[in-house]
């Protein structure tokens, strides 16, 4: 083993954590890691899959997740490697220098705070269902005032508001599972349908629909907008430096994490292609409030609208949670402004949370001004997704490099397949950033509605100058803060920036 990392820079690294209490606990973290990533993408935006794609889309499903799964466990590596509530910032600080790290808090801060002011005008919507007469600005401000205050409390609080929103979430899907297993075995008539594995050829179009208004590639295309539905599944890399003992959590949360995608996303894309033909799913209506309406389950139906509430409300409690902690370790550079080093004595980032708290509210504002205008915006925020796992293999593929080299001691928990199943991640990542191109110019006849085109085309460019020209900004004092070390912390032969000899 080569000489350790300098001081200046050990210095650095661990003073991310620093204030933070390691406060979560098994039973919180793996109600994290099961319900993280199940949100409105499955419960809501299903159904539009559902209708555009036929059955094939279990195929679609299934096939990201093993993608979410490879994520997870480079994930998993890097968090054994080092612990940090920066997580990919940190990692990418350590391995490809400041620079690197900037650009990825930055894009993962976006990602959220784009993410946050759509959830919060969701509830507003979904509210409408049971108080038709509440303003959506009053139910915007009290979302939000309950997820702030959850997460100003202290990372436990955190913990504890997201292990009882898992907890709904993946009960409602466990019921869903047991009623859609009976119906489907007994082959239920439903609303003048029967319900059987046959409705899986017999679909329109059959089970992989090429004719009329399908395309062969559907299920393939429709990959770039699943992706999004396990969004969020990275945030365990956050929450690993508030765990009382993440070197035995996370190899379990990751190792559970494939039959996990397999029984809480697949089974039920599976059962309602089973019960239904994917043409009565349509967009804007949860397929699961479709199937039980139709089962003469209308209280199930109102149930699902209550549990779509709480996972809008559970990702912008994540969405807080995550930026607090990231535009932190950005600060801790000089890299985000040095508000957002503020702690609460409770190990809360209080000014970094408050700080985005400030953008869902005038994003919130913004986007009941002008929907059209805002969903351009928030279709950016898919850049972010794609940016943030692409970050992780390669820091993962780093890391595994100068393991190799004998320069830093091997994860305890390595990924499979290394190095050549992080290429295969970041080959489909690119994938899909050109579907959302082909499936955007598709998406309407008019040039300026074709969304995720512009995003593509024009969005990606923008959003690289504006972190092109914030990185010069914030450069000089990015310099003066570390002594002019900004490069990788390790070299290929052993530290960067060998520690100078104490006077």
């Amino acid at each position: 083993m080569t000489e350790t990392v300098s001081s200046s820079h050990s210095d650095s690294l661990n003073a991310e954590q620093e204030g933070y209490k390691q406060s979560l606990g098994r039973r919180q973290v793996q109600m994290i890691a099961i319900g993280g990533a199940i949100g409105t993408g499955l419960f809501l935006g299903s159904a539009s899959r559902l209708h555009s794609t036929g059955p094939a889309l279990v195929l679609s499903y299934a096939f990201v997740g093993v993608i979410a799964y490879l994520l997870m466990r480079a994930l998993g590596e890097l968090v054994l490697h080092r612990a940090t509530s920066g997580a990919f910032v940190s990692w990418m600080r350590e391995f490809f220098g400041e620079k690197a790290a900037f650009v990825t808090g930055w894009m993962y801060w976006l990602n959220w705070a784009l993410t946050g002011i759509a959830e919060l005008s969701a509830v507003a919507v979904y509210v409408k269902h049971w108080l038709p007469d509440m303003p959506s600005w009053a139910t915007v401000l009290i979302a939000l005032a309950v997820v702030l205050v959850v997460n100003l409390l202290s990372a436990k609080a955190f913990g504890e508001f997201e292990f009882w929103a898992s907890v709904l979430k993946v009960g409602a899907i466990v019921v869903f599972l047991v009623i859609g297993l009976v119906v489907v075995i007994g082959q239920f008539d439903i609303g003048g349908h029967q319900a059987g594995v046959q409705n899986l050829y017999e679909n329109p179009g059959g089970f992989w629909p090429a004719s009329g208004d399908f395309a062969w590639y559907g299920p393939i295309l429709v990959m770039s907008g699943v992706v999004f539905a396990y969004a969020a599944i990275e945030m365990v890399g956050v929450a690993a430096g508030e765990m009382a003992d993440a070197k035995t959590e996370v190899p379990k949360a990751v190792n559970a994490v494939i039959f996990r995608i397999g029984v809480f996303y697949c089974g039920p894309i599976l059962l309602l292609v089973c019960m239904l033909p994917t043409s009565e799913y349509t967009s804007g209506t949860s397929p699961f409030v479709t199937v039980f309406g139709r089962l003469g389950l209308g209280w199930m139906g109102d149930v699902i609208q209550a549990i779509l509430i709480v996972a809008a409300m559970s990702s912008l409690n994540s969405g807080l949670y995550t930026t607090g902690r990231v535009l932190r370790s950005l600060g801790m550079s000089k890299e985000a402004p040095q508000f957002t080093l503020r702690m609460s004595p409770q190990g809360v980032p209080w000014a970094g949370i408050v700080l985005t708290s400030v953008i869902y509210v005038f994003g919130a504002i913004l986007n009941a001004i002008d929907p059209d205008a805002f969903e351009t915006a928030l279709e950016a925020a898919s850049i972010g997704v794609v940016f943030t796992w692409s970050s992780i293999f390669l820091c993962q593929i780093r890391l595994r490099q100068l393991v190799g080299k004998g320069v830093v001691p091997a994860s305890t928990f390595q990924m499979p397949g290394s190095p050549w199943t992080s290429y295969v991640g970041l080959a489909f990542l690119a994938l899909i950033i050109v579907g959302m191109g082909i499936s955007g110019w598709q998406s309407s006849d008019e040039f300026w509605h074709k969304t995720n085109f512009l995003v593509v085309v024009f969005g990606i460019p923008i959003i690289a100058a504006l972190l092109t020209g914030g990185w010069f900004l914030v450069r000089d004092k990015v310099v003066a803060n570390t002594g002019g070390r900004i490069g990788a912390v390790w070299s290929d032969t052993g530290p960067t920036y060998p520690s100078e000899p104490k006077a």
